[in-house]
């Protein structure tokens, strides 16, 4: 007797189905080789929803948090709240329990699922947790042989609303508390559909995720991308590895063909790099031949690493720009040419325009140095932050476009840069307006800086602000420089009231988990020191 699998008609999971029909590749890959496939994720997901369920009929966009590593069980979980109706709320593995129990509770969460081997960590908020929430507690899954096998199981679609909620994804808080940016499974659609026309995404494609799962890079633009596709996807250490990744990369099987990461994970790949033997380090470079794209985003891409990236494998990097609520907005091409500092031009199914901060009207000529907030509209956009409907009004124009807050120009090639946040990022000085990413990419060329931010700082003397730069030295041994040194380095470089005038210096520079710097807490630690 045929067994029946009774799935809602969301658009991944009918994609789903077909792979599983058509016996494509596995769906993950994971460290130990393990391989699952999507005939068995559909089933793991359908019986995990039965008990998230518990005998009701449908979780009506009850959220639900859950706390699992990067892996098979953290798609299984995904997909079974889908399936049973419910929001998908991931949480951050790297968050002290405080700041879990914020999310859970700003979330309003029915289900709190965690992996066993954060039980102490949910012990630690657990009498805090409201007592109406369930706490589930899961063990890996068991890979099942697959060897190509379709999938047996007939499939009943029931209709379903791809307007209804899919997914909260938590925004990175530097401007206040994190807040829920609440997608749909229409906006989370049309990123993969978007993402997979610009990037020449199919099944045939093998991607390694070294990124967090509860941002839009690691979970859209690799794990959403990947399964929309039926492509492949491995997970490895819990703690990313470069001299890990280098082995990888260089393994006998050479079958990967993507690779999305941060410029912070591109940074030490290439130190690492630096530190190999000469017959290592060519292998290591040619071992690049096998991707057919590579691209960096979530921060930007200093101009030094571009072209030390270019060296190290040969690859242009492809930037693109995105945010939480909006997902990839503006990318690079696919096919060169990739400019360094650029991202590119706007994505399929989106409507991208500048508006400038003076008069309000949209910025439509080519000047560089002078733009306009990134605003933007489509179906990639989210619907809601969650609980607070004041902020999500203040964030859209009276014609619906979302103000991302951004400042960016365009280059006399068309293309987009991004100037920087018109909060922290732009410096108004004297009547100027610098943008401090366009500074700290020149600074970074200096041989011995290993990072920098430049921030605008109060001058209540001149009645505005004054450019100020926090530098990390190459190495210990590296000197310091003054500001006479780095205004004369500068020199032939930037306009001379664009060049710092006050320096600290740090060991290292506070970023988070996707390579930003928190510039909010940095001008703190710099206005206090100074």
């Amino acid at each position: 007797m045929t067994k029946t699998l009774t799935l809602p008609r969301i658009p991944l999971l009918e994609r789903a189905a077909n792979h599983a029909r058509a016996a494509r590749s596995p769906a993950l890959v994971v460290l130990d080789g393990s391989e699952f496939g999507y005939a068995q994720l559909l089933r793991d997901a359908s019986e995990l929803a039965a008990k998230l369920l518990d005998g009701k009929s449908d979780l009506a966009e009850a959220r639900v948090t859950y706390l699992v590593q990067p892996s098979y069980l953290y798609t299984v979980i995904q997909w079974a709240i889908w399936i049973a109706g419910g929001i998908a709320v991931p949480l951050a593995v790297s968050h002290p329990p405080s700041e879990l129990l914020y999310t859970i509770t700003d979330s309003q969460s029915a289900i709190v699922i965690h992996h066993s081997s954060f039980s102490s960590k949910i012990a630690e908020i657990r009498a805090q947790i409201p007592e109406s929430a369930r706490v589930i507690e899961l063990e890996d899954i068991a890979a099942q042989p697959w060897q190509g096998a379709a999938l047996d199981e007939e499939v009943a679609w029931t209709e379903f609303d791809v307007a209804r909620r899919a997914l909260f994804i938590y925004t990175s808080g530097t401007t206040g508390k994190p807040k829920g940016a609440v997608h749909t499974h229409l906006s989370l659609t049309t990123q993969a559909k978007s993402l997979s026309e610009a990037w020449s995404w199919t099944e045939a494609d093998r991607i390694f995720n070294p990124l967090p799962l509860h941002h839009i890079h690691g979970l859209v633009n690799i794990l959403y991308c990947c399964q929309w596709n039926g492509a492949v996807q491995e997970f490895g250490p819990t703690r990313f590895d470069p001299k890990w990744l280098w082995k990888r990369f260089s393994s006998p099987e050479r079958n990967l063909t993507l690779f999305m990461a941060v410029p912070t994970i591109y940074a030490r790949l290439a130190a690492t790099w630096e530190t190999l033997e000469p017959s290592e380090r060519a292998k290591a470079t040619t071992s690049c031949s096998q991707f057919r794209l590579m691209v960096s985003g979530s921060a930007p891409l200093p101009s030094t690493m571009f072209d030390k990236w270019v060296e190290v494998s040969g690859h242009r990097l492809l930037e693109r720009y995105g945010m939480t609520e909006t997902g990839m907005m503006l990318s690079n091409p696919y096919a060169e040419p990739r400019i360094p500092a650029t991202v590119g031009h706007p994505l399929p199914y989106v409507s991208v325009r500048l508006i400038s901060p003076d008069t309000g009207t949209d910025v439509t000529e080519v000047v560089e140095g002078d733009g306009g907030e990134v605003r933007v509209r489509g179906d990639i956009l989210f619907k809601e932050y969650w609980g607070r409907p004041e902020a999500t009004k203040d964030t859209f124009d009276e014609d619906g476009w979302f103000k991302t807050g951004d400042i960016a120009c365009r280059t006399k090639d068309g293309y987009f840069r991004i100037m920087g946040r018109a909060s922290m990022d732009i410096i108004k000085m004297a009547g100027y307006k610098l943008s401090s990413l366009e500074i700290e990419r020149e600074i970074l060329d200096h041989p011995d800086v290993s990072d920098a931010a430049v921030l605008g700082v109060d001058d209540p003397a001149n009645a505005s602000e004054k450019v100020a730069v926090v530098l990390v030295p190459k190495t210990p041994e590296s000197p310091k420089l003054t500001v006479a040194q780095l205004k004369d380095f500068l020199r032939e470089r930037l306009a001379p009231y664009k060049i710092p005038t006050e320096i600290l210096y740090e060991k290292e520079m506070p970023r988070n988990p996707l390579g930003k710097v928190n510039k909010k807490e940095l001008r703190k630690v710099f206005e206090k020191k100074a």
